[in-house]
């Protein structure tokens, strides 16, 4: 299969020093914010992505407070530890950013990254405190596997209510944040990534096949065999290869 400058690969690669890691990791974070941007989920500051630091995993990179997802170059990156201190970068960092992402990082080690952003259809699906349902086959990505924090607490600026959110979230790869919008962890930066994506999407299926009537639900075997194909967290990395593609060819200064 060709795919022009882009070596396709099926799993993610491995890496001879800390310092390679930590680049391919910044890259796809920088890549991550111009999606996000591209599909509509920046909201003015409210919104943030973290990836844990291949070398010192007590720290992870966030994006800078008040710059625009669509402007963000691997090289404005910030990193910061667990205690809210920044380790590199001048700029300033949302202490939302800090509060929520500093526990999950902290509680699961097994996160390499996660991505909060206040996206359209996911807090417009977080009013209704549920579950997302098995409607769509995209949808049993997330079967048994999300989480429902009900406990909106307001503007997430104290470490307890970052604490509460990881205790939600357990050891599963998203969380619906009540009256707040959607979180997603994942082993790998595109995951977590693609995860906010696919999930942002299925709440806006269930959103409107729930407006025109009532959904009928997939079966349960059928539900579970889904998500075991489409809902690993190689699944997860894999789906985010041909936006990497697209979004790397449409903007290149982003690996800047």
């Amino acid at each position: 299969m060709d795919a022009g400058p882009f070596k396709l690969s099926f799993a993610p690669p491995t890496f001879n020093s800390p310092a390679e890691e930590r680049l391919h990791r910044k890259q796809r974070l920088a890549a991550t914010f111009r999606l996000f941007s591209k599909f509509g989920f920046d909201e003015g500051v409210a919104g943030h992505v973290t990836c844990r630091d291949p070398e010192h995993p007590d720290t992870f990179w966030v994006n800078p407070f008040g710059v625009a997802f669509s402007r963000i170059r691997t090289s404005d990156l910030i990193r910061v530890d667990h205690e809210g201190e920044t380790v590199e970068g001048e700029l300033p960092v949302n202490r939302a950013a800090f509060v929520i992402h500093s526990r999950v990082h902290h509680a699961r080690p097994d996160v390499i990254a996660a991505a909060h952003a206040h996206s359209l259809h996911g807090k417009a699906f977080s009013s209704l405190h549920r579950l997302l349902s098995p409607i769509t086959q995209d949808s049993c990505a997330f079967y048994e596997d999300h989480a429902l924090f009900e406990d909106f607490g307001g503007v997430a600026v104290e470490l307890d209510e970052g604490q509460r959110i990881a205790q939600a979230i357990g050891t599963k790869k998203a969380a619906i944040l009540a009256n707040h919008g959607l979180l997603t962890v994942g082993e790998t930066v595109e995951a977590a990534a693609w995860w906010f994506i696919t999930m942002e999407r299925t709440c806006q299926a269930e959103l409107l096949a729930r407006a025109a009537g009532e959904p009928k639900l997939i079966k349960e075997e059928a539900a579970q065999q889904a998500f075991l194909i489409t809902g690993n967290p190689l699944a997860g990395w894999f789906q985010f290869q041909p936006l990497w593609q697209r979004i790397v060819h449409e903007q290149p200064d982003l690996l800047e």
